[in-house]
């Protein structure tokens, strides 16, 4: 088997790009619908300066942006909850969606005194409405009894995204979309974020994508889906098949992290299906 020459870092739980870099990218968690107890659902901050903009958020999200934080012995102020304010959805399968109701809430709880924006693709507005409308009888104690509550912090701010393109620009941040490959779901896509020092490119969940290689050029980071092809070997073909279709094996990634050359490479979404970790980084 050829033997590709990148540096991989998977199991870090947050780097600083340089030591005098404005941007840092925070791994809140790189599982699957698998419910493995070292591996929260996908979700990522990308840090810039006072800001903390959110990537995904599956199921624990929330709770590891609080372990981040100060306030519960971390280090960074920016994911405070009540300062979390924006994130955007690769797709709505529930290991990348199932924190939002947390996202919505907690934070308000916590603090949050404005609105929640969000952006992602279709489907995501009608799954914030339904949220706040199922906790509605919660809402409403809060707001109208005896605790402190302010009456914007649970409100969702969509804007729903069909196309490739920039959906989102501020002084820190240009956020770029663009559709990727993840089988027959019509829906799904990828980011490049792009801030004053970096490029860091989040693949969400995708097979070999000629659409994410137009956007991968000059990457400071790369945050890519991975399956083991060694244990892929051991799946019913129904599975295979759907695999085959639906992600990226590690020997493609290999192939496209080789033609991309981003200055680091991490895995998320990662499937080991029983391989040990350290021989599927070696594969």
């Amino acid at each position: 088997m050829k033997m590709y020459k990148y540096f991989v870092t998977s199991i870090c739980l947050f780097f600083s790009l340089s030591l005098i870099s404005e941007t840092t990218l925070i791994i809140l968690g790189s599982g699957t619908p698998n419910p493995n107890p070292e591996r929260y659902g996908s979700s990522y901050a990308v840090v810039v300066d006072d800001k903390a903009y959110i990537v995904d958020f599956g199921p624990g999200s929330v709770r590891r942006m609080a372990a981040m934080s100060k306030t519960w012995g971390g280090e960074f102020e920016q994911l405070e909850l009540q300062n979390i304010s924006i994130a955007f959805l690769t797709h709505i399968h529930s290991d990348h969606s199932a924190g939002l109701s947390d996202l919505i809430l907690t934070p308000w709880v916590m603090g949050r005194s404005t609105e929640l924006e969000l952006f992602g693709p279709p489907g995501l507005q009608k799954m914030a409405e339904h949220i706040t409308k199922a906790y509605e009888d919660d809402i409403n104690y809060r707001l109208y009894g005896s605790q402190p509550a302010n009456n914007k912090g649970y409100i969702s701010i969509v804007e729903e995204i069909e196309n490739d393109g920039s959906i989102y620009k501020d002084k820190n941040v240009e956020v770029i979309a663009f559709k990727n490959d993840h089988g027959d779901f019509e829906n799904s896509f990828g980011f490049l974020f792009i801030t004053k020092d970096k490029r860091i490119l989040f693949s969400g969940d995708t097979g070999v994508s000629d659409n994410l290689m137009n956007y991968g050029e000059n990457l400071d980071i790369l945050v890519h889906e991975v399956y083991s092809s060694e244990t892929f070997k051991n799946k019913t073909d129904d599975w295979q098949i759907y695999h085959n279709a639906h992600h990226t094996s590690s020997i493609d990634l290999g192939i496209i992290a080789n033609k991309l050359k981003p200055k680091k490479l991490v895995l998320s979404h990662i499937l080991f299906w029983g391989q040990q970790r350290n021989h599927f980084l070696m594969m």
